[in-house]
């Protein structure tokens, strides 16, 4: 029963996430461009202040899989990049804390592009 519980945890939790973006895209006139780049800042500063690490506890994919997941890792990398090398940490941190999920996005990608063809619009 225990699993149920996260999967419904982080069902919610994402869903919350998607929720908020859909009424952003219908309701304002903020492009879809926008309100990625504020959900990146979002999880950023949620991280900072310390938020945005008990609700990956407590909905794990469900926090880390949206846009605000990877502002938020992007700020752990900073963090422990700074307190282990100092300043220039904060140029190397999101590179390294972020490299495995944006290399596996690229070779997916790559891998998907040689595979299926387009189909363009005449």
């Amino acid at each position: 029963m225990e699993i149920v519980l996260k999967y419904i945890l982080a069902f919610a939790v994402g869903g919350a996430l998607c929720v908020i973006a859909q009424l952003l895209i219908d309701k304002t006139a903020l492009t879809p461009a926008r309100i990625l780049v504020a959900y990146v800042v979002a999880g950023v500063f949620l991280g900072a202040v310390g938020i945005y690490k008990p609700l990956v506890e407590l909905a794990g994919a469900g926090a880390t899989t949206p846009l605000t997941g990877f502002g938020n890792l992007i700020a752990e990398g900073v963090r422990e990049a700074v307190d282990r090398d100092g300043l220039l940490g904060a140029l190397t941190g999101p590179l390294s804390s972020a490299s495995a999920g944006i290399g596996a996005a690229l070779v997916f990608g790559l891998l998907a592009a040689l595979i299926f063809r387009d189909k363009r619009k005449k």
